[in-house]
């Protein structure tokens, strides 16, 4: 199925690992060009290396970056003007959901958690909405399904996507006819790396029988899954879809909507 994506100008947040790196491959597989950036270097310029061996360095473009600080974000900005002249796409994808055990966590957690997850999405979206509006171009917010339900995922971690998943669609509601704004929502993703790898790597057995009972698949979802889904989101074939969200869980949330 033809996406439209080729040479489209692309902005992927937290693109070092796991999601954001998956999303970033997927649109370099459609022949788009990406912008890859993270807040740590190490990580991130490994993918590139990989990346720029699969698809060359022409289509690829990274730089460090802290979204949870709007001075980093403005700079990044200049960046990708100087380079690209504007943006078609920009994937927020900026999340922590590592676990704490006080219902309420006190100050310190909960202003990282609310950072990480909802103030570096409204920075994102405040410095790179007038660059979309230029292009008629398209925000995506990686959000999560504990958005939509309380599932047991830690409070402040399910209050700043449920923040997220409230700010796109007002945004959306809002620019219309200007930028698309859209949500996916996953599920549980598993990668190297991630909060669920280091959950097995404490009670495996404990995860297979939460999985086993709370997912009508019975599995994790895979990174490329939740990337298939954001691709679609961003493409020509969803031009008529706006302040929507894809839920990507394998079934998880059935029978609760």
């Amino acid at each position: 199925m033809e996406l439209g994506l080729e040479n489209k100008r692309v902005l992927v947040t937290g693109a070092s690992r796991g999601i954001g790196a998956a999303i970033a491959k997927g649109f370099l597989i459609e022949k788009a060009k990406v912008c890859l950036v993270s807040r740590g270097s190490d990580d991130l310029f490994d993918i590139e290396k990989k990346l720029a061996n699969q698809f060359g360095q022409e289509s690829i473009f990274v730089s460090k970056c802290d979204c949870t600080q709007q001075k980093s974000l403005s700079e990044l900005n200049i960046k990708i003007y100087n380079k690209w002249q504007g943006l078609d796409i920009v994937i927020a994808n900026i999340g922590d959901g590592r676990s704490v055990h006080d219902v309420l966590p006190n100050d310190i957690y909960w202003k990282k958690t609310w950072n990480n997850n909802f103030e570096s999405a409204l920075y994102t979206a405040r410095t790179f909405i007038p660059v979309l509006r230029e292009s008629k171009g398209c925000l995506l917010f990686i959000s999560s399904i504990a958005a939509m339900e309380a599932f047991g995922a830690p409070v402040d971690y399910s209050t700043a996507k449920t923040a997220v998943s409230a700010l796109a669609k007002n945004m959306a509601r809002k620019l219309a006819q200007e930028v698309r704004i859209n949500v996916l929502a996953p599920g549980n993703i598993y990668f190297k790396g991630s909060s669920w790898d280091e959950k097995i790597s404490q009670d495996a057995e404990m995860i297979k029988n939460m999985i086993d009972k709370t997912v009508p698949m019975k599995r994790f979802g895979t990174p490329e899954e939740v990337a298939n889904g954001a691709l679609f989101l961003c493409s020509d074939r969803a031009k008529f879809i706006t302040g929507a969200t894809m839920v990507v869980d394998g079934g998880q949330t059935v029978g609760i909507f």
